[in-house]
């Protein structure tokens, strides 16, 4: 597996005294590892590198000096792919943390190979909430989004507007069922019912005969538990099918700003979703934002927030590395789960003991064209979810780390 290098030379000093016995090869190396050519290159991509390279300058060596080098690869949506790749960064290149990793079924693999080794894993990007529950890991740390918040909170914030019949449309592997089954979960324990779901591929195309099925199922919500071109194709398609213009509301679980500029607003208007993270918040993401759409390669490109989360945790990464003079998982990990503040791009947060970063979502629907005023100006907040009940309750999640 080819992949690039790129250092940047944060100091013009070595690290000195009790630092350099700790940072290992005197240089903090973060490896970005997500899908560079596939369905998630926009929403992370070499934006996510961008994104790790812009809190590598942020850092600025911690004020001890403190090397970094930014290193990326395409896992290409492969288990074993990105297995391979996470190996020879842990046994061979000296790499000391991994960042990003969308596609559940990679960052489960990941999580299982990097347990108890020196390596961190920042997994800003993967969504499956095991990685705090049965595969929690003192090595990890989740930042952006979870199933359990994704399928709960969005579920609970359209049920409070009056929908009660849902059916899915749901991307046949860990993360779409995981998905699905959190939201069926708490449908039907608040007195909601799931008329059906349909089941398809990573990379499907056609979604006709999917959207007949829940045309016909006469649900009060359609929900798409999926992600990526896969979320897009979907969009696209209901609006040729008119589901919302027969009454049924169209809600994406898991969707970004890069989703909605990619199929465009005016087959995106109306269509609700959960992000935990938009760009045009406050004057610190907006400030964000600007930087980043003006980074090379991004030709003014607003970022996501699995983008947003990987420049977040990698600067939480090495703020930690320098408190500690070490970028060993088992010093540097216990001191990121100290934080309790406010971060510029995802307000009130906290890292608990199982690794789940707290912070508020927030339900917003897609403007109508009229409505957009300037390039990327596309949500209008419809509901903000604090973070104490954005995501699962800490001992309910069935770590070992929190008993």
């Amino acid at each position: 597996m080819k992949h690039l290098k790129w250092t940047l030379a944060l100091a013009a000093s070595l690290v000195t005294g009790a630092a350099s016995a700790e940072i290992s090869d005197n240089v903090v190396r973060v490896g970005v590892l997500n899908d560079i050519s596939g369905i998630f290159q926009d929403t992370n991509g070499m934006g996510s590198v961008e994104a790790a390279r812009m809190a590598a300058e942020d850092f600025n060596g911690g004020g001890k000096g403190i090397k970094v080098e930014i290193v990326y690869a395409d896992h290409q949506n492969k288990a074993d792919v990105g297995n391979a790749i996470a190996r020879k960064w842990l046994d061979v290149e000296g790499v000391d943390a991994i960042v990003d990793v969308p596609n559940s079924a990679v960052g489960l693999s990941i999580n299982t190979l990097l347990r108890d080794s020196r390596m961190t894993f920042l997994a800003s990007s993967t969504a499956s909430s095991d990685l705090t529950g049965k595969a929690c890991s003192p090595n990890t740390i989740q930042w952006v989004n979870d199933t359990w918040a994704t399928g709960n909170t969005t579920a609970a914030a359209m049920m409070s507007r009056g929908g009660k019949d849902w059916y899915f449309l749901t991307v046949d592997y860990a993360l779409g069922k995981g998905i699905e089954a959190e939201a069926q979960k708490y449908i039907e324990g608040h007195g909601g019912k799931v008329l059906g779901s349909s089941k398809h591929p990573l990379g499907t195309s056609d979604f006709a005969s999917f959207l007949l099925q829940a045309q016909s199922s006469k649900a009060q919500v359609v929900g798409l538990a999926n992600a990526g071109g896969d979320t897009i194709n979907a969009v696209k398609q209901a609006a040729e099918f008119g589901i919302q213009q027969s009454g049924q509301k169209l809600v994406a679980f898991l969707l970004f700003i890069n989703d909605v500029h990619g199929m465009g607003i005016k087959v995106a208007q109306g269509l609700q979703l959960m992000e935990a993270f938009y760009w045009d918040m406050n004057d610190d993401t907006r400030a964000f934002a600007k930087r980043f759409a003006a980074r090379p390669g991004m030709n003014g490109k607003m970022p996501s927030g699995n983008q947003a989360g990987v420049y977040a945790s990698t600067l939480a990464y090495l703020n930690a590395v320098a408190a500690t003079g070490s970028d060993n998982a088992k010093d540097a990990v216990p001191e990121m789960k100290k934080f309790k503040g406010k971060d510029k791009l995802f307000g009130d947060t906290t890292i608990r003991q199982d690794g789940r970063v707290v912070h508020p979502m927030y339900l917003f629907e897609v403007k109508k064209p009229e409505e957009s005023k300037y390039p990327y100006d596309y949500y209008k907040l419809v509901s903000t979810i604090p973070a104490d009940q954005a995501f699962r309750p800490l001992a309910e999640g069935g770590c070992e780390l929190v008993k």
